[in-house]
């Protein structure tokens, strides 16, 4: 059954659209800089998440293992990864410790980028020795503990428990010699949530916010089971989720923006908020679901020279100079945070004094 239920996401991840929230990213917006001073060859795109170097900040997130014949998809990414220097997470790894037999198709991530960045995958409920067991499968420089309440409880076998998950996740971080990154799975985190978990030694916390790929959506396409609107529509948008976890987290925490990132203008509007990386899913899905490796390395350099550019048209040569450019909150995403006590305002006036 677990091996099928990989499959499956994979098929209605690259069936399905995104939504039916928006992520909000279109309530925020840069400010042109006509005198940005910067040769564009120049701009540097290097960036740090959970104390780990990246050579860029577009992150492949989460997606599949843990069936055989799914172990391609793995090894297509992994072969991009390298070829584009991009960071790469696989898919939670727990079938892979379940039954031996399927680890291969986490570890083909490995053998086909062996120097590369690679994050381990678990949910919240593991034990820490299972955690350690995931990052050595791999040999992976850090682990996501994802969290997916909302799809568990829409998956008929899913959870219905969930007790004692920040307890876990803190004795997981104890045991662990790597940095622990902790991931939402489309439904967002907010700001008290954001600091319990950088107060238990979390390095780095992926947003995973509502407005891309809906697990809610594809479970329940999975098992041809209705769901209400409401319920299609629950979580906190991307970019209102982005500045709530902003909002909590201390400077030695990294954010993490993903949830319907689609555009390199998205990313660049993540990382004026404060995000260290953003990281995808379903357009790296529908890239190889429709072409083949060459056209996704090819999608992946665009993305990343385009983001170049925006950063350019602010006049930010850095990440670090961008964080200090001007970014206008207007909209729901105004109203929501002024309402959660959160001035949307010191945003827009960075950089206009000095």
């Amino acid at each position: 059954m677990r091996q099928s239920r990989k499959y499956d996401h994979l098929k209605y991840a690259a069936m399905l659209d995104d939504g039916p929230n928006q992520t909000c990213f279109t309530d925020f917006s840069l400010i042109h800089n006509c005198l940005p001073n910067i040769d564009c060859s120049q701009v540097d795109i290097t960036t740090s998440v959970a104390g780990i170097r990246l050579k860029h900040p577009l992150i492949f997130n989460a997606i599949t293992g843990g069936a055989e014949k799914v172990a391609v998809v793995n090894e297509r990414l992994a072969e991009v990864a390298r070829a584009t220097g991009s960071a790469m997470a696989v898919g939670s790894q727990y079938a892979g410790l379940e039954q031996p037999e399927t680890m291969r198709s986490y570890q083909v991530a490995r053998k086909y980028n062996p120097d590369g960045i690679l994050f381990a995958n678990l949910g919240a409920h593991v034990t820490p020795e299972q955690a350690c067991a995931a990052v050595d499968m791999i040999e992976a420089q850090a682990l996501q503990i994802h969290l997916n309440v909302a799809q568990e409880v829409t998956m008929a076998e899913g959870e219905r428990v969930f007790f004692s998950y920040l307890k876990n996740i803190e004795a997981i971080i104890k045991k662990l010699s790597v940095p622990v990154i902790v991931k939402e799975v489309g439904c967002g985190i907010a700001a008290e949530q954001a600091a319990q978990l950088s107060g238990i030694g979390v390095k780095a916390i992926d947003v995973g916010g509502s407005g891309g790929t809906n697990f809610i959506a594809i479970e329940a396409a999975r098992i041809e089971r209705h769901v209400s609107e409401d319920l299609l529509g629950w979580g906190i948008p991307t970019a209102i989720s982005a500045i709530e976890v902003a909002s909590a987290i201390p400077l030695s925490v990294d954010m993490v923006v993903s949830g319907g990132v689609r555009t390199a203008l998205d990313a660049v509007k993540a990382m004026a908020v404060g995000a260290a990386g953003v990281a995808v899913a379903s357009p790296l899905i529908k890239n190889l679901h429709h072409g083949d490796s060459n056209s996704l390395i090819h999608w992946v350099n665009d993305f990343i020279n385009d983001m170049r550019t925006y950063m350019l048209l602010t006049g930010a040569g850095d990440f670090r100079q961008l964080r200090q450019r001007p970014v206008v909150i207007t909209g729901y995403s105004k109203e929501w945070l002024n309402a959660r006590g959160i001035d949307t305002t010191k945003y827009a006036m960075r950089g206009k004094h000095g």
